[in-house]
């Protein structure tokens, strides 16, 4: 059983680990990670980083929609 400093831990390198083929992989470990810390407090020190992997997702997630429509366009 991990501890609230180990869990935040984690999730702080996760973040800093994550990778464009990893990302969907990692923020959910990382959300399971949250959801597992009983305080609330303790959850409001991991904002940061939770607030980061989800805007990598959606920034290459939209990256990854753009090449594709191009792809298809030029088919």
């Amino acid at each position: 059983m991990l501890t609230t400093e180990q869990k935040l831990a984690e999730i702080r390198r996760l973040y800093f680990t994550t990778t464009r083929g990893t990302i969907q992989q990692d923020l959910e470990g990382a959300l399971d990670l949250l959801k597992s810390i009983a305080s609330e407090e303790d959850r409001e020190r991991a904002t940061v980083y939770m607030e980061g992997l989800a805007e990598m997702r959606s920034e290459w997630g939209r990256s990854g929609k753009v090449k594709r429509s191009k792809v298809k366009g030029q088919r």
